[in-house]
């Protein structure tokens, strides 16, 4: 199926990309489904695209990308209702929010991630139950602090 998308223009992509969030993201609840598209080979990033709307899509990171230590932290409910059995099984985004006037500060929201059921293409805006999980992490910071820790405690062994 053709679809339009905000950096890639008209694309072709298959019908089972297709990610039903059934309750649609904070702010775009009408909005139910997305297709989520690489950013670049080499990038964690990815494009969470709306089917509905070309102009909608959200830059997007795995948390894990730019910490190492993350945990997925939620409601065992939320995993349920998108047939999740075992957290390892789920595909975790942070949506992105880059400045215009600096990149280097982009942040990713670690209290609102959306989760996404990769096999059945179930998705869900949720709020995490980790205190420390906030609005606004700075994706470079955190990953040269993450990065940085993970170097000294590997070489200490």
């Amino acid at each position: 199926m053709k679809i339009g998308t905000k950096a890639f223009g008209e694309i072709e992509i298959p019908e089972d990309y297709i990610i039903h969030i059934k309750e649609g993201l904070i702010g775009f609840e009408d909005i139910k489904e997305y297709v989520l598209l690489d950013a670049g080979k080499e990038s964690p990033f990815k494009w969470l695209q709306s089917l509905k709307e070309p102009d909608l899509a959200f830059v997007a990171i795995p948390p894990t990308a730019f910490r190492l230590d993350y945990k997925l932290a939620v409601e065992e409910r939320d995993l349920v209702a998108i047939g999740i059995e075992d957290p390892k099984e789920v595909t975790v985004l942070a949506i992105c929010v880059i400045p215009h006037d600096d990149p280097s500060k982009m942040t990713a929201n670690l209290q609102a991630p959306v989760i996404i059921n990769s096999e059945k293409k179930i998705g869900k805006q949720v709020i995490s139950t980790n205190q420390r999980h906030i609005l606004r992490h700075y994706i470079i910071e955190e990953m040269e602090t993450s990065f940085k820790k993970e170097a000294k405690e590997g070489g200490g062994q």
